[in-house]
């Protein structure tokens, strides 16, 4: 084992619409708790952060996200850099990103790259493979972490083998094969294949090299975009004009496929990429019936189901088996559970009928604390608004719509036109339409209070922003 300390790198993209509608592309699945009371983005954090093993990790994420994330890192007591890519480009600009980044500090920089929607429960099992595959990685070896099949899963690509060498338990790829179906994949799984875990160790500078053999577009657009990164409060956001023209591929495509480098660890910790809600409840403790019943629910004669319930809602069942039914404030899915990789169908069927739904909840999270549609007419809507302690809306005003806050709990600092005052439990204010104002929490406790907004347009974007403490342009 080398004695060098790997930086993990965590990659936060996708929207996980196979788990809508607790996933959405405004708040993707590795940000919500699916399996436990953390996150599986948290969850990543915990595995690489808790073991002397790992550096300081480098997370990749969307600048959509970037509060998000810095505040799920805070609230698990770790440190992090935080690298924002201005638009999607898949794995392989990500990589490349991340690579050109590390090399500026270490020329010998050895990366780990996680996904941050993984779950693998045995913390100690994973830091043993990685202390184990990083000998290979550092004499100059892409390795991939292939975990051997419990069952022949068809959600999964495969990894063929070559047989072990110089009594290593790192072994060169003879193929990287395609999701099976169910026939071909009982027979990958009875040659000895291994599952394809999609988390790799290597060499960023031979990362870079290979990048640069097979895709040198990907490689110029990260190195000028890294080259032209500029610091915002606590990210490193990358140059968009440079990240722009780097190619959409993954890396798989664009160098594992490719490369006479890549080596896999073969492993046996238990992992899921929770890809839909039926690894959800394949992952799950299930009660006698083999059902897992989370929030408020009841059920009859039900078995072999994933019923979820979130906040208010009761959900019963009767006389099923076999199903995904998972209810949220503004939405439920009822699935066969063999049907569960359709939802991402469904998904899209419901963005081109313009459903909100498909994209965001009821609860929009911002740096400051978030906010929650509780009823919404032609000319009214009703928010739940909460503020962290010292946390600070924007000093804004709107064209088309006046508002009215009343505290139920903490104590508000309001700004309305040159007026400062500060409101207390079951007090209430009123902002005219066009006032300039600002909200924040001066206390040690979350502010909340109920807010009416009336007018003849209440979209989001009627929002003339003078001054922000978080610098953003465009959210609330």
């Amino acid at each position: 084992m080398t004695d060098q300390r790997l930086t993990p790198v965590i990659l936060c993209g996708g929207a996980g619409t196979r788990l809508w509608p607790v996933s959405r592309e405004k708040m993707p699945k590795h940000f919500v708790p699916l399996i436990g009371s953390l996150t599986t983005f948290q969850q990543v954090l915990d595995r690489v952060t808790r073991n002397p093993l790992f550096a300081t990790p480098i997370i990749v994420t969307n600048a959509d996200f970037r509060f998000v994330v810095a505040e799920q890192t805070r609230a698990r007591g770790a440190s992090a850099t935080i690298i924002l890519e201005p638009l999607r480009r898949d794995s392989a600009a990500a990589i490349a990103a991340a690579s050109e980044f590390a090399v500026k500090s270490d020329a010998n920089a050895i990366l780990l790259v996680v996904a941050a929607d993984h779950l693998i429960p045995d913390a100690d099992a994973f830091a043993a493979a990685c202390h184990a595959a990083a000998p290979a990685a550092a004499a100059g070896s892409i390795v991939t972490f292939g975990v051997e099949p419990t069952y022949p899963a068809t959600s999964y690509g495969y990894i063929k083998a070559k047989p072990p060498a110089n009594g290593s338990a790192v072994r060169d790829v003879a193929a990287f094969v395609e999701k099976p179906n169910e026939a071909t994949a009982a027979d990958y799984v009875e040659q000895g294949y291994l599952w394809n875990s999609g988390n790799f160790m290597f060499r960023a500078d031979v990362m870079l090299r290979e990048l640069t053999r097979f895709e040198p577009d990907i490689v110029t657009a990260a190195k000028d975009a890294v080259d032209h990164l500029v610091c915002d409060l606590d990210f490193y956001r990358l140059s968009e004009g440079a990240f722009a023209k780097a190619p959409r591929k993954s890396i798989d495509y664009a160098v594992m496929e490719r490369t006479e480098h890549a080596a896999v660890l073969p492993v046996s910790f238990r992992w899921s990429d929770i890809g839909n809600w039926k690894s959800v409840w394949d992952v799950q403790d299930r009660d006698a019936a083999g059902n897992v019943i989370e929030g408020p629910v009841e059920v009859l004669n039900t078995s072999n189901s994933l019923i979820r319930s979130e906040e208010t809602v009761l959900t019963t069942v009767v006389g099923v088996d076999d199903i995904i039914v998972v209810a949220t404030a503004d939405a439920v899915l009822v699935a066969a559970k063999r049907e569960a990789e359709q939802v991402k169908e469904l998904v899209e069927r419901l963005k081109a009928r313009n459903r909100n739904e498909a994209l965001e909840h009821r609860r929009i999270y911002r740096p400051w604390g978030f906010y929650q549609t509780a009823d919404l007419g032609a000319r009214y809507q009703v928010k739940r608004i909460c503020v962290h302690s010292g946390g600070r809306l924007s000093l804004q005003k709107h064209f088309h719509r006046s508002e009215h806050w009343v505290v139920v709990h903490g104590v508000a600092e309001v700004t309305v036109g040159d007026e400062v005052r500060l409101v207390h439990e079951n007090e209430s204010i009123y902002v005219p339409i066009g006032a300039v104002h600002r909200l924040a929490n001066p206390g040690k406790i979350p502010l909340e209070l109920i807010e009416v907004q009336v007018g003849s347009y209440l979209g989001e974007d009627d929002i003339v922003r003078l001054d922000d403490v978080y610098r953003r342009h465009t959210e609330a």
